[in-house]
């Protein structure tokens, strides 16, 4: 989300005005001797890395003498809206999650608020401990375009998108896990017949546009998504990829597959339907797995979207340091702790998908499933970033059209039409 996740899952702000970059080395780099580290996330208590990022905080304060961490929960969209005026302000963080591509956090460290940790992140080894693929999301040049550049942020953990199923009923219905899109789609016939609808799904958030953008993958390739994310070609809303996404997407919701009253739909809606086994299937992100792990009581499973080499994925949400935290240095240390295997390998056991885990410690089944599914993605260059991620302001587009087709206000080619044109008005000159 993120995401894609709540996505992954994002709002971008767009600001007026234009202020200086943060530098390297900065001389309000914070002081260690304060006694509160204000720190905010949006990860879900029962999520891996709200488990692994409180014992993280046990230990930072064990380490720190004195100093007391002030967490506040936010919620997702709370943080994507009101960060850049926050960030602005004197209430800012000394750490905080946030979302990551060029939209989000590409934006602000454009505009000058988030601090370029580039000599922290070579001093602490960071960049020895992520990978190449996960590392694009960290790095923007001075147009805010991920994928090189100086780090803005770190993400702990990474994420991937996948087919989460009700094993039950699949069983109830005599279906076999779908191996093929077309066994995919002969299972959701299936259960249209019998009066139950397939996919849960999300048109307010980011749900919904996720669904879509996998199925234009599957369609796609590496220079495709290149030229949509990083601007190394030209990007045709029209073309074999899109079209057939958006046209899919639409039949999907004629069909039954997708309810048409999902349009007003909530992710935490979606994913508390299928955790209740109202819908059998759930695409979205590895940002679900530790709650369900937690709260499903029937038997589920988690197959890779068929017939597609790529899905939507990266690195996770980033720490970033406000450029005006009042406490940088408790922030890297804080970061520091969160990069140690321990915590690591506490991610992973628990539903995560670590960045510098050691694979021999993670011992529970359905997490070395995860982690191995994501390895091979990456391995195999397939992870794809997210739909919203391009140009500020196109999460909004993407959630109100992806309505309209959800609803039947738009058709495909209108969809289409305006993707291309919020696109072309927001691609940096």
């Amino acid at each position: 989300m993120l995401t894609a996740r709540r996505r992954a899952a994002a709002v971008a702000a767009v600001l007026s005005g234009t202020l200086l970059l943060a530098s390297c080395g900065d001389s309000d780099s914070g002081s260690s001797d304060a006694k509160t580290l204000k720190l905010w996330h949006y990860e879900g208590p029962d999520s891996a890395m709200a488990q692994a990022w409180n014992e993280a905080i046990k230990e930072f304060e064990k380490t720190h003498p004195g100093v007391k961490v002030k967490f506040e929960e936010k919620g997702f969209e709370q943080i994507q809206k009101t960060a850049p005026m926050v960030l602005n302000s004197d209430d800012a963080p000394d750490l905080m999650e946030y979302n990551k591509g060029n939209a989000t956090a590409g934006l602000l460290s454009k505009q000058g608020l988030l601090t370029d940790m580039t000599a922290e992140v070579e001093k602490r080894g960071w960049d020895k401990l992520i990978a190449p693929s996960v590392r694009t999301t960290s790095q923007y040049d001075a147009k805010g375009v991920m994928g090189s550049g100086n780090w803005y942020g770190i993400p702990n953990y990474a994420e991937y998108t996948m087919v989460y199923y009700n094993k039950d009923l699949f069983k109830k219905y005599d279906i076999a896990e779908p191996k093929t899109l077309d066994e995919l789609t002969d299972a959701m016939d299936t259960f249209v017949k019998n009066g139950v609808t397939p996919l849960a799904n999300a048109g307010a958030e980011y749900m919904a546009q996720q669904y879509l953008y996998q199925l234009a993958l599957s369609k796609a390739d590496r220079s495709w998504v290149d030229s949509y994310e990083l601007y190394k070609g030209k990007t045709d809303f029209h073309d074999a990829a899109w079209t057939h996404g958006a046209e899919t997407f639409a039949d999907w919701v004629k069909k039954g597959y997708i309810a048409k009253s999902s349009s007003g739909t909530k992710a935490e809606d979606a994913g508390v339907a299928f955790i209740a086994g109202k819908n059998p299937i759930l695409f979205s992100g590895s940002w679900w797995f530790g709650r369900f792990k937690a709260e499903i009581k029937y038997d589920w499973g988690t197959f890779l979207w068929p017939d597609s080499k790529m899905t939507l994925g990266s690195g996770g949400n980033l720490w970033v340091v406000p450029k005006g935290a009042k406490n940088k240095d408790l922030a890297y240390d804080f970061i520091d702790i969160t990069m140690k295997k321990k915590y690591q390998n506490l991610l992973g056991n628990k539903g995560g998908v670590p960045v510098a885990a050691d694979a021999s410690a993670i011992t529970d089944e359905q997490s070395k499933a995860l982690i191995e599914n994501f390895n091979t993605l990456s391995a195999n260059d397939g992870l794809a970033f997210y739909p919203d991620w391009p140009v500020p302001g196109f999460y909004d587009v993407l959630v109100s059209e992806t309505q309209k087709l959800i609803t039947g206000k738009a058709t495909p080619d209108a969809y289409l039409d305006a993707l291309q044109k919020a696109y072309d008005d927001g691609v940096p000159q």
